[in-house]
């Protein structure tokens, strides 16, 4: 059993670790600050290739494995979530459906644009009265000739009102026991983008609700088999729940490098506060939390790449690194003190970005329910 990354996977992160100290860390304060979305940085990460990596060479991507992206998003997350989540949700909730599940002649009209991060697109599921109850969606879509007519709402949509999103694919109500997934372009006449929302974190990535009143689009649109919406999307959150593990161990390894840094050099009662066994057994503790949150996420990953069932594993790999993100939060937060409860501190925003990694792609109690029922409960 070999437990290191090839030489391809560590050069590929010292490249990502390389493009994320010098173009996002030095500036993700001010973006959290002014809850800027950095569209100039976003396309500096398709430049790099990062929004293609697990796509085929036909549509621009690497074909690289899952482990690679998860490897790219933990090395964001590690000093930005919001940078981290804008790539995550443009991989895995934009472009995924679309390669899944679109046409021919959909996947050559979007995905070159997606894959090279020169566009984004959002993946609209959760709505007002349907949140883990994916299954209560209301929005509807009724044919009429040779078009949808779309109307209802949707909430929370990542990604979905930069000025370089293309479309949102979303899931409506198409019959009384049917829900199908379809496209909608932005700028489509009825589909509006709802003023982005006041965030307690991830405040530089772009979330809004949307609104479709008598929004018509091509019936042609319609993404993968009509009634097949709902499991669709299910499958493509099993792809997330990993991504958002690494994301919770960036997070993590974020807050140990930072922590350990401080202890050293923060003296108090004449000494660095690191010699107290109070702090060093904090950080000790995020230590080994990185560690099996690390290998949770690249054992699920290592399991989708072989064409193994994973999706108990990757809510095992979510649940567990998204509470252990949260904690070493809280846990860097303490060991900064004062400091670590203002905003130029780097922990303050770890601590606000680090709580919807339980909450979102599946909440904490949803990954418990997935893993029961693996276990026939």
């Amino acid at each position: 059993m070999d437990f290191s990354l090839s030489a391809e996977h560590e050069a590929f992160r010292r490249v990502v670790r390389d493009f994320a100290v010098a173009e996002i860390e030095p500036y993700a304060e001010e973006w959290d600050r002014t809850h800027e979305f950095p569209t100039a940085t976003v396309l500096e990460m398709g430049k790099l290739g990062l929004f293609g990596l697990v796509f085929p060479d036909e549509f621009g991507g690497a074909e690289a494995d899952f482990l690679t992206l998860c490897i790219a998003v933990e090395e964001i997350a590690r000093v930005d979530s919001s940078m981290a989540i804008t790539l995550e949700a443009g991989v895995g909730l934009g472009a995924n459906p679309i390669f899944r599940y679109g046409t021919d002649e959909q996947k050559a009209r979007w995905l070159p644009d997606l894959v090279a991060g020169r566009r984004l697109a959002g993946f609209g599921l959760t709505e007002p009265g349907a949140g883990s109850d994916a299954g209560a969606t209301a929005s509807r879509a009724e044919l009429d000739g040779d078009e949808w007519v779309i109307n209802g709402t949707k909430s929370f949509i990542t990604n979905s009102g930069t000025d370089i999103t293309s479309l949102v694919s979303i899931t409506v109500r198409t019959g009384p026991n049917e829900i199908s997934t379809i496209v909608v372009p932005t700028g489509t006449e009825g589909f509006t983008v709802e003023p982005a929302y006041r965030k307690m974190g991830w405040r530089a990535s772009d979330t809004h609700g949307l609104r479709f009143e008598d929004c018509r689009v091509p019936a042609d649109n319609l993404l993968g088999e009509r009634g097949r919406g709902l499991p669709q999307f299910l499958e493509i959150l099993d792809d997330g729940r990993i991504a958002v593990a690494a994301m919770a161990v960036g997070v993590i390894q974020g807050c140990f490098d930072h922590s350990l840094f401080y202890a050293k050099e923060r003296e108090q009662f004449g000494r660095p506060i690191g010699s107290n066994q109070a702090i060093a057994f904090k950080i000790a503790d995020m230590q080994v939390a990185v560690d099996a949150a690390r290998l949770l996420t690249y054992r699920a990953a290592w399991l989708r790449d072989q064409g193994q069932a994973y999706r108990q594993a990757a809510a095992a790999a979510k649940l567990f690194a998204s509470e252990a993100a949260v904690d070493a939060t809280r846990q860097a937060t303490q060991i900064f003190g004062g400091a670590g409860f203002m905003d130029e501190s780097p922990v303050s925003r770890f601590y606000r970005d680090a709580k919807v990694l339980e909450i979102g792609e599946g909440t904490s109690e949803v990954q418990r329910m997935v893993i029961g029922r693996a276990l026939g409960l």
